[in-house]
């Protein structure tokens, strides 16, 4: 039971990861054309929101693997 729940907790965490690194790809192949329209600084703090957050969801599963709830 707990290796299922730990396959459920990481699914969504992987995805953020997967989806910070496409978002990444994105920003810096279009850097120019997003400080153009002024929107640069708003992708970048999306990026790091969501570094964040895949960073945290790492640390929480860790956390709990090691407290025996996963």
């Amino acid at each position: 039971m707990k290796n299922k729940l730990r396959i459920i907790w990481n699914i969504p965490n992987v995805i953020c990861y997967f989806m910070f690194i496409a978002s990444s790809f994105f920003v810096f192949s279009n850097i120019k054309e997003l400080e153009e329209v002024g929107r640069l600084t708003i992708w970048f703090i999306t990026l790091l929101l969501l570094l964040f957050v895949s960073l945290f969801g790492s640390y929480r599963i860790s956390s709990w693997i090691k407290e025996g709830k996963l």
